[in-house]
């Protein structure tokens, strides 16, 4: 009977050891499963500040001050227009000709 009832305590102290040691890992894994989730919140309210400041940031009125200042761009206008003019027979050279043999493009410069 003593046997028996010392198996019996031994199998109580193992099942209370195991029973405690997922009590520990239960708890370890919630800790870590709520500070994803804060993590997770965090990041869904950084991210929306973000779409709100790109926003903001790539307003019409916003990129034409910036290229006028930063890039001193002004808007086209026929005065400062310069049309070029392409002829197919006058662009054709020895040297377009050689090119267009050997299958590459032909590289015109502009007046």
């Amino acid at each position: 009977m003593t046997r028996l009832n010392l198996v019996l305590l031994l199998g109580v102290l193992l099942s209370a050891l195991y029973l405690v040691n997922v009590q520990y890992e239960s708890r370890r894994l919630y800790s870590a499963l709520d500070r994803a989730q804060s993590d997770a919140r965090r990041l869904a309210a950084e991210n929306e500040r973000l779409q709100v400041e790109k926003r903001a940031q790539a307003t019409s009125a916003r990129v034409e001050a910036l290229a006028k200042t930063k890039l001193q761009m002004r808007a086209a206008n026929p005065a400062i227009t310069a049309y070029v003019a392409y002829t197919p027979d006058a662009a054709r050279t020895p040297a377009a000709d050689a090119l267009a043999q050997r299958g590459e493009p032909e590289r015109t410069r502009t007046p």
